[in-house]
């Protein structure tokens, strides 16, 4: 076979004439980062300079009001300050979406000085989506060990299980702080919530195999089996009620499914509310077993330790979804009250109208009757 050296010598210069242009589009891409991020940094200069420029106007016209009795066109103009004011804080929320955000005090220690922003809309949403996924297949996985762990009483079953819990839990915090970063809204009861889970799987884990844990593994493992079916009915259910108002325009497009109970679940949820709180009631009852084995001699620190953190979910979880239930139901009864108002003004506006082309058709009569 004969070997053509001019052949492959030319097709090196043509690659060569290819590299060059790849160096002038990287520097090129290099330009632009570096003015993207000049522009970031102004960016966040500026959002920083109006809301402090907000707040020393409020600040002023509560001043200038506080002993002042306002006309009524100041009063219109105040109005109109408030509204702009809110929709300026709306317009500056949305644009610091698309900037980089400081990571969490946790992130930086779990992840170090790593900027974990995602600036495409896009991305954040595909992110929070492989995010829900992730939920629903472990819930699944969790669900099938549980009821493993059931049928059959073996010791390296059991770790498995309860080792993917704390797995499970310490990539949902990890994955829950950089959604929060990125423009989700889960906030409170909902985040530390999966920091205690965290933890009290790591206290299962390192309970030692023994009388006591024989007593408490039956009842453990049919709770795991109890909240698995609920979070995976809940879960689903809140994804398509999520789609349904983020459609409508009534939610944000990071907002999260959770275990618990929100106001925006009402439509089509309320259901659940019962075996919520039978679930709750469950963790109490773990929180009052542990506590009567803490008695047992042969009872190891996990015992106590267990029971209390039973007990703080138990009280977290009721407190909070106790809280939302009927701050839920008075905006629902404030709501009937308005639209029956509305319903009563329309009735009303309707009757004035008919009363007017009924004297307007008498008027009209009148003259018809004179002239002729």
């Amino acid at each position: 076979m004969e070997v053509n050296l001019d052949e492959y010598a030319k097709e090196w210069t043509e690659l060569s004439n290819e590299c060059k242009n790849l160096e002038t589009t990287n520097s090129t891409y290099l330009d632009l980062l570096e003015n993207l991020e000049q522009l970031q940094e102004q960016c966040t200069k500026q959002i920083k300079h109006q809301r402090y420029r907000m707040q020393q106007i409020s600040k002023n016209i509560k001043l200038c009001t506080k002993n002042k009795r306002l006309t009524p066109e100041e009063k219109d103009t105040l109005a109109d300050l408030d509204k702009n004011m809110l929709k300026r804080k709306a317009q500056l929320y949305e644009i610091e979406q698309g900037l980089p955000q400081k990571n969490s005090l946790y992130l930086k220690i779990i992840l170090g000085d790593v900027n974990v922003s995602i600036l495409n809309r896009s991305d954040k949403v595909r992110y929070k989506d492989d995010y829900e996924k992730f939920k629903l297949i472990l819930n699944v996985i969790g669900l099938f060990l549980s009821f493993l762990n059931i049928v059959f009483n073996y010791r390296a079953l059991e770790l498995a299980f309860i080792f993917l819990s704390v797995w499970y839990y310490c990539t949902l915090t990890i994955r829950e702080s950089i959604l929060k970063v990125n423009g989700s809204r889960i906030k409170g009861w909902w985040r530390l919530h999966h920091f205690i889970s965290t933890v009290c799987a790591g206290v299962l884990l390192v309970w030692p195999q023994g009388e006591t844990w024989q007593l408490f593994r039956a009842q453990f493992m049919y709770f795991n089996v109890y909240i698995s079916l609920v979070q995976y009915l809940q879960f689903g259910y809140q994804k398509g009620v999520l789609y349904r108002l983020k459609a409508l325009g009534e939610r944000h497009d990071m907002d999260i499914t959770i275990e618990g109970f929100h106001s925006w679940m009402w439509r089509g949820l309320s259901f659940l509310i019962p075996f919520l709180f039978m679930g709750y009631i469950f963790q109490a009852y773990n929180a009052w077993t542990l506590y009567k084995l803490a008695e047992h001699p042969d009872a190891p620190w996990q015992i106590p330790v267990l029971s209390l953190l039973f007990l703080i979910l138990f009280i977290g979880n009721t407190t909070t979804t106790m809280l939302v239930v009927p701050q839920k139901l008075r905006g629902r009864i404030k709501e009937r009250y308005r639209l029956m108002s509305l319903s009563w003004a329309l009735k009303a506006r309707n009757q004035i109208k008919g009363d007017k082309s009924k004297l307007d058709d008498s008027g009209l009569n009148n003259e018809c009757d004179k002239t002729k």
